[in-house]
């Protein structure tokens, strides 16, 4: 049986690849939604924090010894710790300015934090091991999954829905959206809104962190890992809606099958595939396909 001329395991082969981009593109692209959408700040660090997450479980696997399950929780600590730094000295002092301002400091840091590991560990990958509970492969009959992929999958889609849940079905999500449109008014109600902002942006950071850790086994560890996704990541969110933690998390997964569909019928278009569809998704609906007007 073939689809457009080509045969079917091979497209439904390239899907299937295609979900697990879509599940990094999905979790990566959460953290910086969440970050826009509750405190209106365009992180452009946010690759140098996917980056710094991969480096932490490499670094506690080479240096200390710790595994790929404590560094699971180990590196999205630390790397959101270093988050909630970085909010504390310098960004809140930009939360009232221009967005811009936000843009050029986040920026900033990203070239600092891949100037500084590129001096250290040089411009060559580092490989990290798959853990031993998720080596092997499962035959799908269509293809041969490695089973760390379909790990990936799974962690990515249940953390996506739980950080959707915690957001628009908590009380604590209504009160992190309250203190974006009224500051005032919930400090009013004794809520201490800086701590608040400083969680949410450690928060968004400790996601990235996280995706770096599920890639790590997957791509080479390097420093310029973060540079070439934020951008594809900064598209999942425009098409998404700014903002929209469900759009994104959609957004996501679909443009990583739309990716995958494109390497079997245009192999020569799958690099900016995601690019043609922000530009359109643009022009139809500014906002995006989940964002308000």
């Amino acid at each position: 049986m073939s689809v457009f001329g080509f045969p079917l395991p091979v497209i439904l082969g390239q899907l299937m690849l295609g979900l697990v981009n879509g599940s990094f593109y999905a979790l990566l692209s959460l953290g910086l939604a969440v970050i826009f959408g509750l405190l209106g700040v365009v992180n452009f660090a946010h690759g140098a924090f996917y980056m710094l997450g991969a480096y932490a479980a490499w670094i506690a696997l080479d240096q200390f010894g710790i595994n790929y399950w404590f560094a699971l929780l180990l590196a999205p600590l630390v790397v959101g710790v270093l988050g909630v730094i970085i909010e504390r000295l310098f960004l809140r002092h930009l939360y009232r300015l221009d967005p811009l301002y936000g843009l050029l400091l986040t920026f900033g840091i990203a070239l600092i934090a891949e100037g500084l590991l590129r001096y250290q560990f040089g411009a060559s990958g580092q490989s990290y091991p798959v853990p031993a509970a998720l080596s092997g492969a499962v035959n799908l009959g269509f293809m041969v999954l490695p089973i760390y992929r379909g790990w990936v999958i799974a962690a990515s889609l249940a953390v996506c829905f739980v950080t959707w849940f915690l957001i628009e079905r908590t009380r604590l999500g209504a009160t992190l959206r309250a203190a974006t449109e009224n500051a005032r008014l919930v400090q009013a109600f004794g809520i201490n809104v800086p701590v608040l902002v400083m969680c949410t942006y450690g928060g968004g950071v400790a996601l990235a962190a996280l995706a770096g850790v599920l890639s790590a086994p997957v791509i080479q560890v390097n420093p310029l890992m973060g540079s070439s996704l934020v951008i594809v990541v900064f598209a999942v969110v425009v098409i998404g809606g700014m903002g929209s933690i469900l759009g994104t998390i959609v957004s996501g997964l679909a443009l990583g099958l739309i990716e995958g569909f494109t390497k079997v019928i245009y192999p020569e278009a799958s690099n900016i595939v995601v690019f043609v569809i922000m530009a359109i998704v643009l022009i139809w609906r500014p906002a995006g396909l989940f964002g308000k007007e």
